[in-house]
């Protein structure tokens, strides 16, 4: 039975279900754009492998990177640019190899830790009206509910609901499109 919609509920333009690098992102444009956004991440920490454990970017062609990545890369380039966020080696020790190689003059940086990633999103979320609610995961049994062919709404295990004219699922595994039985691939 789909719950019973009260004024207090939590409404915005766009609902975006998981916090990895695609879903800061997605969540950061739409705030731009002037839209309200909730960005839903069922555990405590945003940035997905980004801010887990991946600090190398591979890339090929560095001037194919732009928008909030390209921001992202700057911003890490200005944080290693601060002496004080050297914290475990010496900055004339570090190497930066492989396909993620900064060249000389480049506004960016495409090597980082992970704490030093998760600063910058937090730091970039903060900038924007943003709602991030950490903690709350999708009931995936009966916690999306429908108008028409259309989401309307979703319920979190703790019993939250979120409406919303657009949804977004940002997880890795599809737990949105999985609960909302949408084909996909």
């Amino acid at each position: 039975m789909p719950p019973d919609y009260t004024e207090d509920q939590d409404r915005y333009d766009i609902v975006i279900y998981g916090g990895p690098s695609s879903g800061i992102a997605a969540a950061i444009e739409a705030s731009r754009l002037g839209k309200s956004v909730v960005l839903i991440e069922p555990t405590l920490r945003i940035g997905g492998l980004t801010t887990g454990g991946l600090g190398e970017t591979d890339i090929g062609k560095k001037n194919s990177i732009g928008g909030i990545s390209r921001e992202f890369y700057q911003r890490v380039k200005a944080y290693y640019a601060r002496p004080e966020n050297w914290k475990w080696q010496d900055p004339a020790d570090y190497k930066d190899e492989g396909q993620a190689r900064t060249e000389s003059g480049e506004d960016t940086m495409w090597t980082f830790e992970p704490s030093a990633a998760l600063k910058i999103f937090q730091s970039m979320l903060a900038e924007e009206p943003v709602d991030l609610v950490l903690e709350e995961r999708l009931n995936r049994e009966a916690g999306v509910t429908f108008k028409g062919c259309r989401i309307d709404a979703l319920e979190m295990e703790s019993g939250r609901v979120f409406r919303g004219q657009v949804f977004i699922d940002a997880t890795y595994e599809g737990d949105l499109m999985a609960a909302s039985n949408v084909s996909y691939t």
